[in-house]
């Protein structure tokens, strides 16, 4: 399979590199040290259709497919990780998983504004006492019946005085109780789409998959994390306390957000693999212009056979990461199934980001372990691409299963 990018891909590269290395390279120390989300940027990101990437121009999206998306997470990803992890969070898994469940009512209601970029979007399936075993989910939700919803009503209206809320009180809803941790923009976002157990004894036929918003009551969000990397990208916790969430937020039918997930986790590891494609590159580029520029026994370190060897050995590893990620999107843009493909892509260039980053900090030396220079931050930014959206141990777990399915 050829994955020469179209002249128009092309177009599109080097207008977000243009615009990465404009309105995002000059602050990325300044938000990193800060811990500051650039909630300034997203009205840029929105105009140039970077909140609605791979959705259709009917709900006001850039219409475009995998391949222009990876492109795209990976030239962002090069200037600032925690950026490209943004923008990868909110299209492919919040967006993404309404897009893919929803009927058209929620669509219009929830996805229209997350992809013209008058909301933001985050997503929660991991917990506490459920990370790579995202099945062992905890958080819960009970039906509320329409009839109790009837009785409460009648006793607001009998009982002046009596304090109302914003429940509407003729429809059937859920209540939602738990907590969901390690959420990217879990602060900053207007909606969120999380799984709940409705029905314990069914294990993961018995999850189901829901839309939040901020208005809801019994719905906040807590804990910011202390990262090591991706500090501009914000990570925090959400929390459910009998939450109120009416029947028609839930996406598709009962006991099928588990399935929902896994499904949604196919696209996002491409993004996952784009973003460390483009950490890598980041990385390399930054390790070769240094090694022209230092001086070591009269020449330049890209001189010495030691250095040549470790810029051959990352360059080849960018480029085996980048074909997989490729390979991987075009299968996805073809509607082939992708899991096995996208598991692969993400296990390979993420572990490829983390040994390109930590060998561009050598290759820099001392100055490499300063924030005097980039190296130190790619190499902080890349270790997360190997944890997030699946380890790479559960990466190894679906690939070897669907090799053996496949023997």
């Amino acid at each position: 399979m050829d994955f020469e990018l179209s002249e128009e891909q092309l177009q599109i590269k080097y207008s977000i590199r243009e615009f990465a290395e404009s309105e995002i390279r000059p602050y990325v120390m300044e938000w990193d040290e800060e811990q500051h989300f650039p909630e300034e940027l997203r009205p840029k990101l929105a105009e140039l259709g970077l909140m609605g990437i791979l959705f259709p121009e009917e709900y006001g999206g850039a219409g475009m497919g995998y391949v222009e998306y990876a492109t795209i997470i990976g030239e962002i990803g090069r200037v600032c990780g925690s950026i490209g992890l943004s923008v990868a969070a909110h299209n492919s898994l919040c967006s993404n998983h309404i897009y893919m469940f929803a009927n058209e009512a929620q669509k219009q209601k929830y996805l229209v504004p997350l992809v013209t970029g008058e909301s933001f979007g985050a997503w929660g399936l991991t917990e506490s006492q459920a990370g790579s075993d995202s099945a062992g989910t905890r958080t819960n939700a009970v039906r509320k019946s329409s009839v109790v919803s009837r009785q409460l009503s009648v006793v607001r209206e009998e009982t002046p005085g009596l304090a109302t809320d914003n429940r509407p009180p003729t429809t059937d809803h859920w209540i939602v109780n738990g907590s969901k941790n390690f959420i990217t923009h879990a602060i900053a976002c207007n909606t969120l789409v999380a799984v709940a157990v409705t029905d314990k004894q069914k294990g993961n036929r018995g999850i189901s998959a829901f839309i939040f918003d901020k208005s809801m009551e019994g719905f906040r969000s807590d804990k910011k994390e202390n990262k090591v990397g991706m500090r501009a990208s914000e990570t925090a916790s959400v929390v459910f306390e009998d939450c109120y969430v009416p029947d028609e937020n839930m996406l598709g039918n009962e006991g099928e957000g588990f399935m929902q997930a896994m499904q949604v986790l196919d696209g996002g590891r491409i993004s996952i693999a784009a973003l460390s494609v483009g950490i890598a590159q980041g990385a390399y580029e930054a390790a070769v212009t240094y090694a022209k520029e230092r001086q070591q026994f009269g020449k330049p370190i890209a001189e010495f056979q030691a250095i040549q060897f470790k810029l051959a050995d990352m360059a080849t590893q960018i480029e085996c990461s980048r074909l997989l990620t490729l390979q991987a999107a075009a299968t996805k843009d073809a509607g082939k199934p992708v899991t096995q493909k996208s598991a692969m892509a993400k296990l390979f260039a993420s572990e490829t980001a983390v040994r390109v980053s930590e060998e561009s900090v050598q290759i820099h030396g001392g100055y490499g372990y300063t924030k005097d220079y980039p190296a130190e931050k790619y190499w902080r930014d890349s270790k997360l691409c190997t944890i997030g959206e699946g380890t790479s141990e559960i990466q190894r777990i679906v690939i070897a299963k669907n090799l053996l399915k496949s023997l």
